[in-house]
């Protein structure tokens, strides 16, 4: 990880091709780029998501995450090299126990919504889970090997729970569904 950035475009991917931490170049199309554009687009989420009205704790919480993310888009640059421990997994753990114990039980499947902290942490939920879905297609093809796709599995649960803690924040009710709303008018 020692080289920064000192000039952004270089026109070496024109041919479609990236190059990794390692020095090889991939396909820009390859699943490691793909996994590493889905931890791209779920941290820029995350960003997106700090923007809005968030108690403190979960501001703080969110922003060691982005961290996170950023070190697991390393692991998928470098191939072979690792910086998630299993302590990343037990805070996410933590925070998932703590945020979830002031919550009343959930009795109903919720839609995402309620207010617009809570609509873009699911977004962020959503994106977590795709990028999960990817880290995973790459470790079942041995290109990889770490927490990363545990660490997204936590993180997309945590910020399930975090729109509801967020809506609640917010003074709005979470948006329940409603089985055969649709054909309700129906007969």
């Amino acid at each position: 990880m020692g080289h920064r950035l000192s000039r952004i475009t270089t026109r070496t991917g024109d041919d479609g091709s990236t190059g990794l931490g390692d020095g090889s170049r991939v396909a820009k199309t390859h699943p490691r780029i793909a996994a590493l554009g889905d931890t791209d687009e779920l941290n820029s989420q995350l960003g997106v998501l700090l923007c809005e009205d968030l108690p403190p704790r979960i501001r703080d919480l969110l922003s060691a995450i982005q961290h996170d993310l950023f070190d697991l888009g390393g692991e998928l640059a470098v191939p072979g090299w690792h910086s998630l421990q299993e302590s990343h997994l037990l805070q996410l753990d933590q925070a998932l126990a703590d945020f979830n114990a002031e919550l009343p039980p959930l009795k109903e499947f919720i839609l995402p919504g309620g207010s617009k902290a809570a609509a873009q942490c699911h977004v962020a939920r959503a994106v977590s889970r795709r990028a999960e879905r990817q880290l995973l297609a790459i470790e079942e093809a041995g290109m990889a090997g770490s927490l990363a796709a545990r660490y997204l599995n936590r993180l997309s649960d945590l910020l399930f729970v975090l729109a509801r803690v967020l809506n609640r924040h917010h003074q709005v009710p979470d948006v329940l569904w409603q089985p055969g709303r649709h054909d309700a008018g129906k007969a």
